[in-house]
């Protein structure tokens, strides 16, 4: 049985005081109506702060970001073993944000997620396409892509056993949502193709990300292969992120 998990994407969001009045909403709302894992993803800066806010509780402390190297001349990069060392369980890999505005490639992206298991850290690999690439009616050609590069570098067990975010980039910001059908089709094709390729598919925790909100948030994580989601916006409100929580 796999445990749902909600995983809140700060971004550029925040400050001191902010991340300590999020970081305290949340906490003082956990209660045993949420089944899910929950895990926070602050900017860099603030998670040595939120290390020491959560040490008493079950939520966990993800980065949004990670160099593929572990060390080296690399200003202004931050490594997996140091994400780890200031108390991080998760990161995210190959969000669209950092594929788009970053450049950053399906083979780079293998290489960070790799570079995150050898340090002991939980991926959280996102893929999906843009508006362009469902109207042309080649988003699985492009997930499988995504999905692909980083098997090819690490093998189908070790992608099994992290969480894949299925964000599609047409929904993210915009205010538009995949219906639960569209999200659980494309859900589906991941688990069938991580199977195929000798993968733990059907443990593997599949996350949707794209305009979740506490409206349709029950309707999304009611699809079969829909284990959770992977919040923006509505994860920088205590009481909107821990309702979307509840409705796993």
């Amino acid at each position: 049985m796999r445990q749902p998990m909600v995983a809140g994407n700060w971004k550029l969001n925040g400050s001191s005081q902010g991340a300590k009045a999020l970081v305290d909403g949340i906490l003082a709302g956990l209660d045993d109506t949420i089944p899910a894992q929950i895990v926070i993803c602050p900017p860099f800066v603030y998670l040595q702060q939120s290390r020491e806010m959560l040490q008493s509780s079950d939520v966990g402390l993800g980065a949004q970001n990670v160099c593929a190297e572990d060390k080296g001349a690399f200003t202004g990069e931050v490594s997996a073993p140091m994400l780890h060392d200031v108390g991080c369980h998760y990161v995210i890999v190959g969000h669209s944000e950092r594929r788009s505005l970053y450049y950053e490639t399906d083979e780079l992206v293998g290489r960070k997620f790799e570079s995150a298991v050898n340090a002991g850290l939980v991926p959280i690999l996102c893929v999906g396409e843009s508006l362009t690439e469902r109207e042309k009616g080649i988003t699985e050609t492009v997930v499988g892509r995504q999905l692909k590069a980083v098997i090819d570098q690490v093998g189908a067990i070790q992608v099994s056993q992290a969480v894949i975010a299925y964000e599609p980039v047409w929904a993210i910001g915009t205010g538009l949502t995949a219906s639960p059908e569209q999200a659980q089709a494309v859900h589906a094709y991941i688990r069938k193709e991580l199977h195929m390729a000798g993968g733990a598919a059907d443990e593997t925790r599949l996350l949707y990300g794209g305009s979740v909100k506490p409206e349709n948030a029950a309707d999304l994580f009611a699809m079969p292969d829909i284990d959770g989601g992977l919040i923006g916006g509505a994860s920088l409100d205590a009481e909107s992120f821990l309702a979307i929580c509840r409705a796993t």
